[in-house]
């Protein structure tokens, strides 16, 4: 199995940005910490982070073909993108979203979740953990949906 791990804009400074939020470990230790979690589990991970909202819409379409699922945390985009969506729906893999806070908890206008509307499942307010949790449970789905067919 083959997942896309994507992560949005200002995921590039994790362990700067809010720490009392977001904590201390950077992308590249979300990255290190989960191509161990994938070598685990026996699933190949691929990375993509940008600031750019075009660019997460390309990354999803490319994904198609290529990988069997996505976990993605559009970071600020979640609000407000209704491209990430309509390539989540287009590319129609199964995706896991993912935030490191406790969206809900959050302000008002982080509420919604246009990103949210074309994911299987949503774990927030785990930090790394919940990256972790959607790569099992998108590998536990895939392998549900292969028993069905």
């Amino acid at each position: 199995m083959k997942f896309l791990i994507i992560n949005g804009p200002n995921m590039n400074l994790l362990g700067l940005r809010e720490p009392g939020i977001y904590g201390k470990g950077t992308l590249a230790d979300l990255e290190d910490f989960l191509r161990q979690a994938g070598e685990t589990e026996g699933v190949e991970l691929a990375f993509f982070q940008s600031n750019h909202e075009g660019a997460l819409v390309d990354a999803i379409q490319a994904a198609y073909g290529e990988m069997d699922g996505i976990v993605i945390n559009p970071a600020a985009y979640t609000h407000t993108s209704v491209a990430i969506l309509d390539a989540l729906k287009a590319v129609a893999l199964p995706a896991v979203e993912v935030h490191m806070s406790k969206v809900d908890e959050r302000e008002p206008f982080r509420q919604v979740s246009y990103a949210g509307m074309a994911c299987v499942k949503t774990y927030m307010g785990l930090g790394f953990e919940g990256y972790r949790q959607a790569i099992l449970y998108l590998k536990d789905y895939l392998a549900g949906k292969e028993a069905e067919a």
